[in-house]
């Protein structure tokens, strides 16, 4: 049994920052990619940020230069650092992980719960 638990979401003026972290927990062998989606109201969900087992990252373009994504392999954990907030940025921030369990199964993908973001004076 694999649970992702997001954390640090809230209500940010524009421009301002927030960070939201990951954690993984359960009979976790290893962890590969690990990276945030979001999805507003009406829209369907988008990747936000991504980072490989190596450490390769790729950005959505609408966050490229603002946000900042992380990962901590020792504590099974990602973040996602965002800065000069938007309007545009409101929404529910989901954390992905394609983990292996201790059964060695093969790798699948879990989900977090999401937490919510919002940007708004």
């Amino acid at each position: 049994q694999v649970q992702l638990v997001e954390s640090g979401g809230g209500l940010e003026q524009p421009g301002g920052s927030l960070r939201l972290s990951c954690a993984a927990s359960g009979s976790i062998f290893s962890i590969g990619a690990m990276a945030w989606y979001r999805q507003a109201p009406g829209k369907e969900r988008e990747l936000v940020a991504r980072v490989s087992n190596v450490g390769i990252r790729n950005y959505a373009d609408s966050v490229k230069g603002r946000f900042t994504i992380s990962r901590d392999n020792a504590n099974n954990a990602a973040s996602l650092q965002m800065d000069s907030l938007k309007p545009e940025d409101t929404a529910v921030y989901y954390c992905l992980m394609t983990i292996r369990t201790m059964g060695l199964s093969p790798p699948t993908d879990y989900w977090g719960r999401g937490t919510q973001v919002t940007v708004s004076s």
